[in-house]
C-alpha cells in the first residue's frame, strides 16, 4: 500500500480519475479537505476538514477470468470494500452491517459511504477508483443527511486519523486479495438481511415519492441485483438505483 496525501482537492475520486495513469496499483489518496466530495447518485458527502477519512484507493486488478461476467467482477470489488470497512470498524469494537449495495451502517446510522468507479478496456477492468468516506471524529453534521454517525459519536472519544487510515488500508489490501470468495460473507453481513419485512420504495425521477411497500431481503445476486420477497408473496429483482430502503 502506498499513500498520497493531499491538503485539499475537489474530491479524491476526481483526482484519481485525472491521475490514475501515473499512479501505481494500491495507491491510497487521502485528502485533509474535500471541496466537492461525492457520494452515490450524485449526492454530496459532508466531511469537516481534518475530522474524517476521505480517501480513494487506486486499484488495478489482475487480468482475472474473462468467463466471469463484468458485473460480477465489479460487484466483487464492492463487496470487498464494504467488508474491509466493516473490519476496520470491528477493530475499534464496533459492530457494523452492509446496507445494499455498499453503505456501511452502525445500527440504523450511516457511518460510511462508498463510491466505486471503473475504467474498462474491453473485457478487462483497467482501474478501479475506490472512494471511501468514513466518519471518524466529526460529531455534528450540518447537512440534511438523515442519519449520520461517527466513530467518535459511538465511542465517546476521538481516535487517531493516522491509525484509522492504516487500519483501513490494511483491511482493503486483505479483502481485495479475497474479492472473488467473499459473496457468502457479504450476504451474512447485510443490514436488514434478517428475513423480516422492511419498508422499501421504488426510485422515481418525479418529485412525488413512490408508495412504500413491505418486503424482506431474499438474496443479493453475485452481479449485485437485490432480490426482495414482498408481503404480497411475490419475488422481484432490482438493480441499483431502482429501489431504496425507507429509513
Amino acid at each position: 500500500m502506498r499513500y498520497l496525501f493531499l491538503d485539499a482537492t475537489d474530491s479524491t475520486n476526481s483526482y484519481a480519475a485525472q491521475h490514475y495513469g501515473e499512479l501505481e496499483d494500491m495507491t491510497m489518496i487521502s485528502s485533509h479537505a474535500q471541496r466537492a466530495g461525492r457520494g452515490q447518485r450524485g449526492n454530496s458527502w459532508e466531511s469537516a476538514p481534518g475530522m474524517n477519512l476521505t480517501v480513494t484507493l487506486v486499484h488495478k486488478p489482475a487480468e482475472g477470468r474473462s468467463d466471469i461476467p463484468m458485473a460480477e467482477r465489479q460487484f466483487a470489488i464492492s463487496e470487498a470494500t464494504a467488508l474491509a470497512v466493516r473490519d476496520m470498524l470491528a477493530s475499534y469494537g464496533l459492530d457494523a452491517r452492509v446496507k445494499w449495495p455498499n453503505d456501511v451502517y452502525a445500527g440504523d446510522l450511516k457511518i460510511c459511504g462508498i463510491l466505486i468507479e471503473h475504467s474498462l478496456i474491453g473485457s478487462r477492468i483497467e482501474c478501479s477508483r475506490i472512494g471511501v468516506g468514513v466518519n471518524i471524529n466529526q460529531t455534528e453534521f450540518l447537512s440534511d443527511a438523515p442519519n449520520p454517525v461517527s466513530i467518535a459519536n459511538l465511542l465517546g472519544h476521538e481516535v487517531s486519523l493516522t491509525e484509522a487510515l492504516t487500519r483501513l488500508g490494511n483491511a482493503l489490501e486483505a479483502r481485495l486479495r479475497q474479492a472473488s470468495d467473499l459473496h457468502p460473507e457479504y450476504l451474512g453481513a447485510l443490514w436488514r438481511g434478517d428475513g423480516n419485512l422492511y419498508p422499501f420504495r421504488m426510485r422515481s425521477s418525479s418529485s412525488a415519492p413512490e408508495p412504500v411497500f413491505m418486503a424482506s431481503i431474499l438474496d443479493v445476486r453475485r452481479d449485485g441485483r437485490l432480490i426482495l420477497h414482498g408481503a404480497d408473496g411475490l419475488e422481484r429483482a432490482f438493480l441499483f438505483k431502482e429501489v431504496e430502503f425507507v429509513i
